[in-house]
């Protein structure tokens, strides 16, 4: 089995090499390539059985590839941004594989790849795609600083806010980080079990709420720990769904 790798990251490439290594030791890399034009000089000349492909490349976005050539390779995606995974999935996507993910994601992905390929049941529709990715809640999230990148668990994460259309990450340990999702989309993606729209401009984690109290006009005003840097007040009308987060009854 061949497969190409579409990466412009060093260290994203060689960890992603490295675990195709011992994830499927009997694949075979054919090449590597860091750019859209590359990408679609070697897709124009050559075949390969399977494609894991980054979103973001050095020169632009790998959707242009698909503008230049047709692509019937099935593709693995890996991105640190999951804005595109309508889209990725209405090409010809096995996963979407959110970094920094890990050998079990992978795995995952290559066993889906190997089953469904193997015995010609692949439907790739927009209904199976929402299936997929009804199941997928973002379980940690990628942070960039300076020249390097860590990731923060979810679960250590106690609320969400937007300021002056910036949206920051504000963890229990009381730091706050820059990430590039809006509300809109974090609301989609987080588990509905931990976390609510609190705000049009808050998602709060139930364990962080400290104080919940009666306001004017049929209002709610919270209070997290740690403390978000602003008033949050849920409006009337979200009150009812609210109470019900709050007492465990979600959906």
């Amino acid at each position: 089995m061949n497969y190409l790798i579409v990466e412009d990251e060093p260290f994203a490439y060689e960890e992603l090499k490295r675990m195709m290594m011992k994830l499927r030791p009997d694949y075979h890399l054919e090449k590597q390539t860091k750019t859209v034009i590359d990408t679609i000089a070697f897709l124009k000349r050559s075949h390969v059985d399977l494609i894991l492909m980054d979103i973001r490349l050095a020169d632009g976005n790998c959707f242009e590839i698909f503008n230049h050539v047709e692509v019937t390779i099935p593709v693995i995606f890996t991105t640190a941004y999951d804005e595109h995974a309508i889209r990725a999935f209405k090409l010809n996507s096995i996963d979407y594989l959110l970094k920094p993910f890990d050998e079990s994601e992978l795995e995952t992905a290559l066993t889906k790849f190997e089953n469904i390929y193997h015995r010609g049941s692949y439907l790739n529709s927009t209904q199976h795609v929402e299936r997929l990715l009804s199941f997928k809640t973002k379980n940690r999230f990628l942070i960039s600083k300076g020249e390097n990148y860590h990731y923060i668990e979810t679960t250590d994460i106690a609320h969400f806010y937007s300021e002056d259309g910036v949206v920051f990450l504000h963890t229990f340990s009381d730091r706050r980080y820059i990430i590039n999702y809006t509300l809109d989309q974090l609301e989609q993606q987080l588990d509905s079990r931990l976390f609510f729209r609190v705000s049009r401009n808050c998602i709060g984690n139930v364990k962080a709420i400290d104080n919940v109290a009666k306001h004017f006009n049929s209002r709610l005003k919270l209070s997290f720990l740690p403390p978000c840097p602003h008033e949050v007040l849920v409006s009337r009308v979200r009150v009812p769904d609210f109470l019900k987060w709050m007492d465990g009854i979600v959906g």
